[in-house]
């Protein structure tokens, strides 16, 4: 799966969100509403060409819709992103948002709880 631009990934979060949408119903929910309809329909035929988004006809506009899920977009980023800043290791990313005061204790005891629960 080829890295997003921020771009992409803000217009991904939109078709995630409305998992179906024409390029005029998907301006209004990204950050920079002044975008001109050409680089949104640009930028998300870039998101087809790479293999994140396909789309219906309706005569000359199409309605997009998300190919790659939220899910597995984000196991994928949350892999590259462990193996590039935190040697391959869950444990020093959690170690990282710990030392950074990110996570609380409650927060880990949960983790903790979910993990054994899983194993049951």
């Amino acid at each position: 799966m080829e890295k997003l631009t921020n771009k992409e990934e803000e217009i991904m979060r939109v078709l995630w969100d409305l998992e179906k949408a024409f390029v005029k119903e998907v301006i209004p929910k990204l950050k920079d509403q002044k975008l001109h309809y050409n680089t949104v329909s640009t930028i998300i035929r870039n998101l087809e060409e790479k293999g994140y988004v396909s789309y219906k006809a309706f005569g000359k506009t199409h309605q997009y819709f998300p190919v790659v899920s939220k899910e597995k977009y984000r196991k994928q980023f949350m892999n590259m992103a462990t193996k590039r800043f935190f040697d391959n290791s869950f444990k020093n990313v959690v170690s990282y948002f710990a030392k950074e005061e990110k996570i609380s204790a409650d927060e880990l005891r949960e983790i903790l709880d979910i993990i054994e629960n899983e194993k049951k």
